[in-house]
């Protein structure tokens, strides 16, 4: 687990040392808003296609050679954005990052290899740590050495980036067991290893609830999504900020999700049932998102950032560690590439939807969008705990 963590930092921190550098380098290749929202959603929509491949894969084949494969992409994905030019290029290092991107499916189902069903949130939310402390650090480094917003440097950054992910191939490389046994391997080819997307997808929907549960996974996903893909131009806009402050905020918020996911998740999934985390964090986006529309300065936007990252941080690991308990062994890998899938398809929509918005109605539009989303997300979540609740005292 501690190799796994260390892995996951690593590729994570490269990514997050370039999130809040992304749209303004767009923005100074000449993009309009909506073709930055699109570019943030154009490494979802090639994960949208290939994260069920990758999770297939690793039921197939094992954990580590996606791992490996998945944070290598990441190296030549970052090479590729660190001397881009033209906003084409941009475009395509980050679709090259979405279809080599399987590092969280696979880590997901690693840690459904050695977890015990008990032990499964605290066990997802490890891998949420490890995403909120890249997050933490992450984009303090892109800020910090961004330099001067009036003439940023970003190739300083990206390279540096690329080096982390460097760092991380090979250590999963030379180090990182293989988690997944050879019978649940061979199980998994028994069960069919021609088996197309629909179908995979269809037969990890047949398991109980699962298909709630997904559906949950994709509006919690498409409500984050409003917020990332619009929160620097809603920051330049209303508050006149660049990639520095945007860094640092987000800095604050990885801070607050490492200490949910990290430290709280498991305990809490104990006492109150991953069903009820999730009906909790849809209170706290919704809650987050309402007061981002209402922000004219930085005490209402730490208030809203705070339940943003500890919403996303109990959610996500709640339902990861759902889906994967309800999938079985063999189907696992499947599972949660499915649930990245259903995240992917709202990092897509997501975007586009929060960038028209954004343009045609305002710059609060998408956060109440998202807000209104949670009420929904809110109603699901009691129905899945009735559910789960039904399915235990059988």
């Amino acid at each position: 687990m501690r190799l796994l963590f260390l892995v996951l930092f690593l590729d994570l921190l490269s990514f997050a040392i370039i999130v809040p550098l992304l749209p303004f380098m767009a923005l100074d290749l000449g993009a309009e808003p909506q073709e930055v929202t699109l570019l943030i959603a154009t490494f979802s929509a090639m994960q949208l296609f290939f994260a069920p491949f990758w999770g297939r894969a690793s039921d197939l084949w094992g954990r580590k050679p996606v791992l490996v494969i998945s944070v290598a992409g990441s190296v030549l994905a970052l090479l590729l954005l660190a001397f881009a030019d033209a906003l084409w290029m941009l475009f395509a290092a980050r679709a090259v990052a979405g279809v080599l991107n399987g590092n969280i499916t696979a880590s997901q189902a690693y840690v459904a290899d050695i977890t015990s069903e008990e032990n499964r949130a605290r066990g997802m939310g490890l891998i949420g740590a490890a995403f909120a402390l890249g997050f933490v650090i992450g984009p303090g480094i892109g800020a910090t050495l961004s330099g001067d917003p009036a003439d940023p440097d970003y190739l300083t950054p990206c390279l540096l980036a690329a080096a982390l992910a460097g760092v991380a191939t090979l250590v999963t490389a030379l180090f990182l067991p293989e988690s997944s046994a050879p019978e649940t391997r061979a199980a998994a080819r028994r069960a069919g290893p021609s088996e197309g997307r629909l179908r995979l997808w269809l037969a990890a929907l047949s398991f109980p609830n699962v298909a709630l549960i997904t559906l949950t996974m994709f509006l919690v996903g498409y409500t984050f999504s409003n917020m990332e893909s619009t929160f620097a131009l809603w920051a330049e806009v209303r508050l006149d900020w660049g990639p520095r402050q945007v860094g640092y905020l987000f800095v604050y918020a990885g801070l607050v999700a490492a200490v949910f996911q990290g430290g709280l998740v498991g305990p809490l999934a104990r006492r109150f049932g991953e069903a009820r985390l999730v009906a909790a964090a849809a209170v706290l986006l919704g809650l987050g998102m309402a007061l981002i529309s209402l922000s004219h300065g930085l005490p209402t936007l730490l208030a809203a950032m705070f339940c943003l990252a500890a919403g996303i941080g109990l959610g996500n690991s709640a339902l990861q560690s759902l889906i994967s308990r309800l999938s079985g062994a063999a189907r696992s890998g499947g599972a949660l590439g499915l649930g990245q899938a259903a995240n992917s398809t709202a990092r897509v929509v997501g975007p586009a939807t929060a960038g028209f918005a954004f343009e045609r109605i305002g710059i609060g539009a998408p956060y109440v969008i998202g807000a209104a989303v949670m009420v929904a997300v809110f109603g699901l979540a009691l129905v899945l705990a009735r559910r789960v609740a039904e399915r235990t005292a059988r």
